[in-house]
Parts: structure tokens; sequence; C-alpha cells
């Protein structure tokens, strides 16, 4: 296959995701280090494409949390045995979107012939080789990876491209409302349409000639976003832009978003990512790191292994435990991912839950679409169980209190919560904890 160099797109301050992209209340956490299935998205994506005969990774980033973060990750690509290089700081002071650094960076590092543009903040499942075949057989300067959604899934979501002959775009609306949506939808509400999946195979150099267009320059200095401006201007001039449908794309800019993705992946829909979730499937589905198998909980003095063996234990499909995870007996999960040193308190239930890196969940609660962040302390007892549920976000640290009966809130990290909140509260401090009591 054509070798092709790729541009990792690190930017924004991930607002929408809050608090996954929260370490404490003052501190940002880059969305390219998220953790999903215990690995940052970053690394996902590199060794995915690394596995594509990706060789060369260019990342652009704007904002010290990004780069600084990203780079503690990947280094300078020896740990996966690929080259990293990062854009310049100075970069980030006229920086006005995802495009502009783009062709900011194409000019800096002299790129030439094809490179593929990812952003970091998401997972994909995709052929590239593939999309290079379709991208040199259509001559396109620019090819999109899409995925189909029905028009109502797109509306306010994501950008949608209109289709003329041969694949190309002929119309592009970046997070249409509804009505809009579906006038681009072919055969009304049942015919899905194209959505920007925000991954870009690009002719490096026929976009350098494009910067050089004084309205694209007049743009450049006042806001040019991949979706937004550059994929329209590109259109509207009358660029080759070939949309090529991929296999799966999994966006994580919000809680609900990053749930439903992490269940694809458990669950082993996104088959070329498979081999990263570690552990091989046992016969259940599950994958259980041998320490964690081994591990005897402190109320039945048995071994996870034995407890599953016996049935104590049921652990459903598309579940991921990590290492040195103690589980008590009566417990139950079922599509959920549970970091390294988690303790699971006696008779608890799991389902849809991402549970950070050494939280402790107390005996007898009961957790449904939660992500709870790395030290979380669910603070459940058999007498006072704790229920969460309605896709609970509770940042790293967060502690909650036995008994707590909580639906769709959301908790920067070291708040103490629980008692009468409202379904839906965000809290961000303790004058909105206090608030809510």
């Amino acid at each position: 296959m054509e070798s092709v160099p790729a541009m990792a797109l690190a930017g924004g301050q991930g607002v929408r995701a809050r608090p996954i992209t929260l370490s404490s209340a003052d501190h940002l956490r880059s969305k390219a280090v998220v953790r999903v299935a215990g690995r940052p998205l970053i690394e996902w994506a590199v060794t995915a494409l690394r596995d594509q005969g990706v060789g060369r990774y260019y990342v652009v980033a704007n904002g010290g949390e990004n780069r600084a973060q990203t780079q503690a990750v990947l280094g300078h690509g020896e740990r996966f045995g690929v080259s990293v290089r990062y854009s310049r700081t100075r970069f980030d002071r006229d920086n006005t979107g995802s495009g502009e650094a783009t062709l900011r960076c194409l000019e800096y590092w002299d790129l030439t012939g094809l490179a593929l543009v990812f952003p970091t903040d998401s997972l994909f499942d995709f052929d590239l080789a593939d999309m290079i075949r379709a991208h040199r057989a259509a001559r396109a300067d620019v090819t999109v990876a899409t995925v189909r959604r029905p028009a109502a899934t797109a509306a306010g979501k994501y950008g949608v491209l209109r289709l003329g002959r041969g694949g190309l775009v002929d119309g592009f609306l970046e997070k249409p409302d509804l009505a809009a949506a579906r006038a681009l939808s072919r055969g009304g509400d049942g015919d899905p349409v194209h959505t920007n999946a925000g991954m870009y195979l690009i002719d490096c150099g026929r976009l350098r000639m494009a910067a050089r267009d004084p309205e694209l320059a007049a743009l450049i200095r006042h806001r040019l976003d991949w979706g937004g401006d550059l994929l329209p201007y590109l259109v509207r001039r009358g660029y080759r832009v070939l949309a090529r449908p991929i296999g799966r794309f999994g966006d994580l800019g919000s809680p609900r978003d990053y749930l439903d993705t992490l269940r694809d992946l458990l669950l082993g829909r996104y088959p070329r990512l498979s081999d990263g979730l570690g552990e091989p499937a046992g016969p259940g589905g599950h994958r259980v790191h041998p320490s964690s198998l081994e591990m005897k909980d402190r109320v039945s003095g048995r071994t996870l292994a034995e407890k599953i063996e016996d049935g104590s234990v049921r652990i459903g499909p598309g579940v991921r435990i990590g290492r040195d995870v103690e589980i008590g007996p009566g417990v139950a999960l079922a599509e959920s991912d549970i970091g390294d040193g988690v303790d699971i308190g006696a008779h608890s239930t799991l389902h849809g839950v991402a549970c950070g890196d050494h939280s402790v969940i107390g005996p007898g609660a009961l957790l449904t679409d939660v992500f709870l962040g790395c030290m979380a302390d669910v603070r459940s007892t058999l007498r006072d169980p704790v229920v969460l549920d309605g896709c609970c976000a509770l940042g790293d640290e967060v502690r909650v209190r036995p008994g707590s009966r909580l639906r769709g809130v959301s908790a920067f990290p070291r708040l103490e919560i629980g008692g009468d909140i409202p379904g839906g509260a965000a809290l961000a401090g303790v004058r909105d904890v206090l608030r809510c009591l």
C-alpha cells in the first residue's frame, strides 16, 4: 500500500465532554489523552494507523495542554515504532481553527503528496488502502470519511454532505437543523445522510496552492475550521471533494457519546481495534486480566476465577477488567470497562459503566450508564445502596454518599455529592452542591 503520513488534530478544551476532560476543576485533560478501555485515544489512533502502514505522524496541536499531554503519551514515537513531530508553540498565537492549523503545518513541514488528517477525540474503524484507491480513482483533492446516519441523529450534531455524481460532494452543511438535514436526505426521513467523520485524505500540494487564493487567505485571518469553513470553501470553488463511507466512527465529545462508543468497542463493533483491548475474549465474550482472576475478595476469600466458575459472579458480554481488580460475591457486570486496581463490593450491579483506575464501589451499588473517573469513591452499603443511572458522569476522586440516588448528574473532580440532587444537575463546585441540597 502507498505510504502516507498522518496529521493529528489536537485542539479545543473539551467543554462538552466535561468532567471527562478535567483532572481537577481548573486543569484540563486533552481529549487526545482521555482513556478509553485502558488506553489514551491518541494511542488507539496511532497504533491502528501504524498497523495499516502509517509510520510518520505530525501532531497539529493548539494550546499547552494538548501539545504537552499528547507528547507525554507519544513522545517522538519510539515506543510505537513510528516517528512523531509536533507543531510549534508560536503557531498558537495566530490559530483561527483546525483548517488554518492544517494549512500552516503543511507549509511548515513542506508536505507533498497525500496525507491523512484525523481528529484525536474519536475512534475509527476503516480501511486506509480503500480510501487511497477511491481518492486516486476520483482524482480527488480531498476525500472525506463519512458515516451514514438518520437525519434526525445528524441534525445539530454532525456536518452533513450532499453528494452528486460519482460520490463527489456538491454541498455541505455544518450541524444543520432537522429541516435542513432532511432536505439533504434523498429519500426523506428513512434515507440516511452522509455525515462528516472529521477525517480527511488530502492532496497536500493542492491545498497549499488553495491557501494562496485571496478569498481563502481572508478566511484564514478570521476563522478557518475544517468542517464549518474549509470544506464549504473547497466545494464552492470547485475542488474535487469525494465522500467515502467508512466502517465505523465513534465520537467521544460528550459523556453520552463516550459511553456509547465504549460500549460499541467492548462489544466488538470496531473489529480492527479488538486486539487493542488486551486479553483475548473468554467464552463469555469478556476480557479479564490474569491478575484479577487470581484476586481474592475480603468477604469470601475466594478468587474471581472461582466465583465466575460457580456463578457467584456473573460477567456478561462486552466487559473488560484491568489489573488487580477485586470483585466481591454476587456482583453482576455487563458492557462495562473496569480500570486497574478497582474494588467492587459484594452484590453490586454494573451495566454500561466506565470505571476509572483505583475507584471504589461499595456493596449493593446499582450503576447503569455511568462514567466514573479515577479514584472515585461510591460509598454504597447493603443497608444504604447507591443508585446511579441516566448517564451520570462523575469526575476524578468524586465521593458519593451512602444511599444516594442520582440520575443524569455530572460532577467536577473531587466533589462530595449525594442527597436530593435534582436529575440532570451539573455540579462544577461546592456552591453548586450546596445549592442542590
